[in-house]
């Protein structure tokens, strides 16, 4: 490319990227292109600025444009760019593996490393596995996930994501994936949503079931959280049945619920937690999960191995910039800033309750759904036909229009999420609540 006007760049979008889980059917659409980041800002490429309300994708705790991760990863490069952990170790890794074991609940301790979210699900899945085939309990292979819960496109993860319609495509997929309830609390199921698990897994049989997997705060559908005591019986359940908790934490960590991990707020012990996203703000990209020392014990013995590996999983830049980025955390004290603010952030999105197509607002820490109704006296959601006309139709783009990056997501029921920066405070909490305001103002009129 020999130029890059703003038009090119929109062309060439337009007709080279294949851009992630993005409708392409209008090849005239336009396509926003930013090109840089200050802080909680975005800019396009004709210089307009947006509020980040996603964190990119759950991802930027410390915003955008911070030149000592930038630096970090420079450094790094020069001194050791790329080596594997294949058989081999090198300084980033080890360091970063103790520092994330230091900062994991209870006794995980034990890293292994992905390049993302996606493959540290599936990685925790095939340990399960491997595990149980170790200790003598091989027909352990089932996994029990929520209704709605996403938990990446990989073929295992994608088996135990409960999405349908990003599921249909791709099968069969892998066997032994289980659904139960989810805690959404506008929406309340009618069984208990702890002792569904117990259920599910006493109609597969203990015998055959290996692991729950289960975010803090369920993304997809709009960030459900868990009512009060809700993961301490899952935890009770998990030990009673020899089955293992894994608390998939790809969003949650780092900060996203004011700790570093979504598990330390709601006070459980997982057996594996899951992360990505916010490990390196996103400056690079780095995944993992962390299991407790009995998982890998079978492993330590007759030269056994964990048949899994990444080729740029524990990559030697990323890690160094996962280590400046938690750095940076701590001493700008974002998790504490997290949790001074979140009630304020909060009191300030509940504001928009007087919408008459607000529902419900829910969520923890900077993480964030506005669930949108029809009838707030019934509850009553739109239809497949309304929901595409709302979301796809006008919301998306008209909050984007409006200096807002969020998402308008229809996985569940029609919601809007929001996971700013970390960094963000209440001038930024009331832009949001103008913007949503008068957007979802316009929205309803449309109706």
């Amino acid at each position: 490319m020999t130029t890059t006007s703003p038009d090119t760049l929109t062309a060439a979008a337009q007709r080279y990227l294949w851009m992630h889980f993005t409708p392409m059917s209008d090849p005239t659409a336009s396509i926003p292109v930013i090109v840089r980041g200050e802080g909680a800002w975005v800019y396009d490429q004709n210089g307009k600025r947006y509020l980040d309300g996603l964190a990119g994708l759950f991802v930027s705790q410390v915003g955008h444009g911070r030149n000592e991760l930038a630096d970090a990863a420079a450094e790094q490069a020069r001194k050791l760019a790329y080596f594997p952990v294949w058989s081999y170790a090198h300084p980033g890794a080890i360091e970063l593996a103790e520092r994330l074991a230091d900062l994991a609940p209870g006794d995980l301790e034990r890293v292994f490393f992905t390049t993302g979210g996606g493959e540290a699900v599936e990685s925790a899945w095939k340990l399960a596995r491997q595990y149980f085939q170790a200790i003598g309990q091989p027909h352990r292979y089932k996994v029990i996930g929520r209704h709605i819960a996403y938990h990446g496109t990989t073929m295992g993860a994608l088996s135990i994501t409960g999405v349908p319609s990003i599921k249909t495509p791709f099968e069969p997929l892998v066997p032994g994936a289980i659904r139960v309830v989810n805690t959404n609390p506008y929406r309340p199921a009618p069984i208990d949503p702890a002792e569904a698990i117990a259920l599910a897994i006493e109609m597969e049989g203990p015998e055959s079931v290996a692991a729950v997997f289960l975010e803090p705060v369920q993304n997809s559908g709009g960030c459900f959280p868990p009512p009060d005591g809700y993961f301490q019986r899952v935890r009770e359940i998990c030990d009673e049945t020899g089955v293992l908790l894994v608390s998939d934490e790809v969003i949650c960590a780092f900060g996203r619920l004011g700790h570093w991990f979504g598990s330390q707020r709601y006070d459980y012990q997982p057996d594996i937690i899951t992360m990505a996203k916010g490990m390196t703000s996103g400056y690079s990209p780095i995944g993992g999960m962390i299991a407790r020392p009995y998982l890998v014990e079978p492993f330590l013995r007759d030269h056994s191995t964990f048949l899994q590996g990444i080729t740029f999983g524990g990559h030697p830049v990323s890690c160094a910039v996962a280590l400046a980025n938690l750095d940076l955390m701590e001493r700008e004290g974002l998790l504490e800033h997290v949790r001074a603010n979140e009630g304020t952030f909060r009191a300030t999105l509940d504001k928009l309750r007087d919408l008459p197509i607000v529902g419900d607002v829910r969520g923890a820490g900077y993480f964030y759904g506005i669930e949108l109704v029809k009838d707030k006296a019934t509850r009553t959601s739109f239809n497949a036909e309304e929901s595409e006309r709302l979301l796809r139709g006008f919301l998306s783009r008209a909050l984007y229009d409006a200096g807002l990056i969020c998402r308008a997501d229809d996985r569940g029921d029609p919601v809007v999420q929001l996971a700013p920066p970390l960094i963000i405070g209440p001038p930024e909490f009331d832009y949001i609540e103008q913007v949503l305001r008068t957007v979802l103002t316009e929205a309803w009129s449309r109706i």
